[in-house]
This record gives structure tokens, C-alpha cells and sequence, in this order.
């Protein structure tokens, strides 16, 4: 999976969307996210749903006499001509604190002395409440059974409307046989549909849980590695062979990379690059082609917070995806290991398929601001398959590879290698 987020705030109304769907399709993604269209509660938040079976109305154009989902149609037809499949936020933990939900099922809710509890979570030693929600009360079986059914209902209507793909929102807040069923059934009805748990600050056991629950993909916390910790490969190695998992440079709910690098467009393209190639899917939120800068809000974002193309990224991202299609090693969770490095600073993740015999190697310089050398008696070594290696590299491309291998990365730099 190859996904395009576009989010809504910032692409606006429906019959706007064509020209970043035909971006998108472009630049080879062949998935687009879509964080959650229905409608919202008093705050307005994307994740504050007040009617699932609405569209939120900054994505309308009410002077057109056209239904909301005729609306939403003609941009779905669009995307699938460009051969794009549609991904939705799935939000089943909670909803907003006024959506008519609560008066018609009280019982599906948590309360405390008479009030509905508000999920929360700790930032830090700080609790985080979130007050224009209400937390879903999963651990009565009664509730639970009849949350499953309504969620039914939920897949259902947005299928039906054009979507294939459900990313999960908290996914490990909600118990895994809650999940296992909901998945199960809605495969039942519809075989084509894929599930992706957002599962990031999951504990192991939980993230094991998910996968078991019948996930197809999990979301890696691969955004957060410097290149160097053992975390990350520990993480990538207990999932590897339970379910495949998705990357991603930046979301909605981290600043900008362009905003974190000070605009450094070697360490926006050296993360790109690795996140793309590390698991089996990535995913980018619009804008990060261009280099923008300004945090994605899912209350505030307007279309006039598009900004001004800081760097065009476009032909690198595009040539990168190119490459994800060229090696199976790219395309699922294989095993994965990081190779001894006579240079630091120049990282050696070697890649293996068993099935296809595909194998990869990705020389990356982890300094976005410096050059850095490395030298290895022979790059064919250690190789588990006996075939010449390639280049296919977005950049600076070697007609050759020398034995013994010698060579001066530029600043963040990456060289890919396949057989």
C-alpha cells in the first residue's frame, strides 16, 4: 500500500479534490486516506463524530442543488479512473459529547455519577481530557454486541460510497475480540476490504493482539528512529510474519518534517526514502511534496492554510515509489537487519524475501548535513542469494559497484540496491 493522505480540511469541498487526486495518482500512490468526512460535533474536530451516515458540511458546496453524496460520488469516480482506492478513518472508540447517539443508546456509554466519561490519556506526567468526546463502553458485552452491529452499519454506508479500506483510529483502545468480530463480519459481506490498526503507542502484547484480531496491516513507529537505537528493529522483528506495517514521515498529529528540519531538504528526502523502502506500506499527507510547514489541524485547517511550494519534492517521491515496485522486499515485512558499517554515520539495512529470492540493500547517510565515506570489502558478502546487485537509486545512480566498495555519500543521501 502506497497511500496519498489527503486531508480534508485542507483539500476542501468535494469538487475540489481532482487535482490532488490526479497528483497523487501521479506520483504512484495507489491508496488515498482520507481522515474522517462525516459529520462533526460542536467542536468541529474531524475525530468528534456526531453522525456517521452524514457528510461534514465544509466538504459541501450548498449552493449546488446535488445531494452531499452525489457531491462525494463524482470525487470517487475520479479517483478509481486514476486507479485509486479509497481509504476512510475508522473512529469506533468514541464520538462527539452532543452526538444524538448518546440519547438514543445511553447504555453504549461510559458514565460516572451521571455524567459521560471523556476518553483521555497522559502526556507525560499531564492528563489529556478530551471534552468533546464520549467514550464507548466496550468491557459490557451487551454494549459491545450491539457497538459491532452499528459499525456493521457504518462499513457498510461508507462502501458503499466507494471506500475499500478502513484505517482504525487508536485501534489497541478497543478490546481485540471487539475487533475480530467487527473485521470478520464485514469481510463476510464485503472480501475485497482491508483493516489498518492505528496502533502506535501500543505495548508489544497489544500490538500482537491486533494482528491477531485480524488486522492486515499495523502502523510502525518507524518516524521516530535515529538511525541508530535498537528499538525500532526489535519492534519490526516481533511482527514480522504476524502482519505486514505501514510507515509514515509525518501525520496530522506531528509537526511538519519541513517544519522540524528548518527546511533541510536532504533530511526530508533521506526520510522519505527510508520510510518508503523500510515496511510494507508508507503513507505521506498531502502537502509534504512541497515542503509545507504549517501543522495539519483537525478543527482549524482551512484551504487557505495551502502554502507556497517551499522545495518540489515531487520528482524524487515519485522515482521513490517507482522503486517500492521493484523488489518484493519493498512491498511486504520481510526479514530485516541492519549490517556492520565501517562508517557511523552511514547506516546498512540489508532486506531478504525467501519466497521470490529478492534482495535488497539500502546505504543510507544518516547525516542530512555532511558528507560521509564508507568502505566494505565487497557489498556481495554477505548476500543469502548469488546475483548481480542494481542500482535503482532516485538520485546519482552508480553504472557500477566496485569491489572493494568505496564511495562518498552526499548529505543524507541513499543508494538502493536490488538483485
Amino acid at each position: 500500500m502506497t497511500i496519498y493522505n489527503l486531508f480534508p480540511l485542507l483539500a476542501g469541498r468535494f469538487a475540489e479534490w481532482e487535482p490532488h487526486l490526479r497528483r497523487a495518482a501521479k506520483l504512484g500512490f495507489d491508496w488515498v486516506f482520507v481522515n474522517p468526512i462525516q459529520y462533526p460535533g460542536f467542536s468541529g474536530s474531524l475525530y468528534s463524530l456526531s453522525d456517521y451516515f452524514r457528510w461534514n458540511g465544509l466538504l459541501i458546496d450548498e449552493t449546488q442543488p446535488v445531494d452531499p453524496l452525489e457531491q462525494s460520488q463524482v470525487m470517487f469516480e475520479c479517483g478509481q479512473s486514476l486507479g485509486l482506492r479509497f481509504m476512510a478513518d475508522l473512529v469506533v472508540n468514541h464520538c462527539a459529547f452532543d452526538s444524538p447517539l448518546l440519547k438514543e443508546h445511553p447504555e453504549w456509554f461510559e458514565w460516572e455519577e451521571g455524567e459521560v466519561v471523556h476518553p483521555s490519556c497522559y502526556d507525560g506526567d499531564e492528563k489529556v481530557v478530551w471534552g468533546d468526546l464520549a467514550k464507548f463502553r466496550y468491557e459490557d458485552a451487551a454494549a459491545a454486541e450491539a457497538l459491532i452491529g452499528f459499525w456493521l452499519r457504518v462499513v457498510g454506508f461508507l462502501y458503499e460510497q466507494g471506500f475499500r479500506g478502513f484505517r482504525c483510529d487508536a485501534a489497541y483502545q478497543v478490546p481485540s475480540e471487539v475487533w475480530s468480530k467487527l473485521i470478520r463480519e464485514s469481510k463476510v459481506q464485503y472480501p475485497e476490504i482491508l483493516f489498518v490498526a492505528e496502533s502506535l503507542g501500543c505495548r508489544p502484547e497489544q500490538t500482537l493482539a491486533l494482528a491477531d484480531a485480524g488486522f492486515d496491516f499495523i502502523q510502525n513507529s518507524s518516524k521516530w528512529w535515529d538511525f541508530r537505537s535498537d528499538w525500532l528493529m526489535e519492534q519490526y522483528a516481533l511482527t514480522c510474519g504476524h502482519v505486514d506495517s505501514i510507515g509514515f514521515p509525518e501525520s496530522h498529529d506531528t509537526k511538519r518534517l519541513a517544519e522540524e528540519t528548518n527546511g533541510n531538504v536532504n533530511a526530508i528526502k533521506q526520510r522519505y526514502l527510508f520510510t518508503a523502502l523500510f515496511s510494507a506500506g508508507v503513507v505521506m499527507p498531502m502537502g509534504f511534496e512541497y515542503g509545507f510547514r504549517k501543522k495539519l489541524d483537525v478543527v482549524a485547517t482551512r484551504p487557505s492554510d495551502w502554502e507556497e511550494v517551499q522545495c518540489n519534492l515531487c520528482p524524487f517521491i515519485q522515482k521513490v515509489n517507482e522503486i517500492r515496485g521493484l523488489s518484493r522486499t519493498f512491498q511486504k515485512d520481510v526479514p530485516t537487519r541492519i549490517m556492520p558499517s565501517s562508517n557511523p554515520n552511514v547506516l546498512i539495512m540489508q532486506k531478504y524475501d525467501a519466497a521470490s529470492g529478492d534482495y535488497s540493500l539500502l546505504l543510507l547517510n544518516k547525516d542530512p548535513d555532511n558528507h560521509q565515506a564508507l568502505w566494505c570489502e565487497s557489498l556481495y558478502r554477505e548476500m543469502p542469494v548469488k546475483r548481480a546487485l542494481k542500482d535503482v537509486s532516485p538520485e546519482f545512480r552508480l553504472d557500477y559497484l566496485p569491489t572493494p566498495f568505496e564511495y562518498s555519500f552526499r548529505p543524507g543521501q541513499g543508494i538502493v540496491l536490488i538483485n
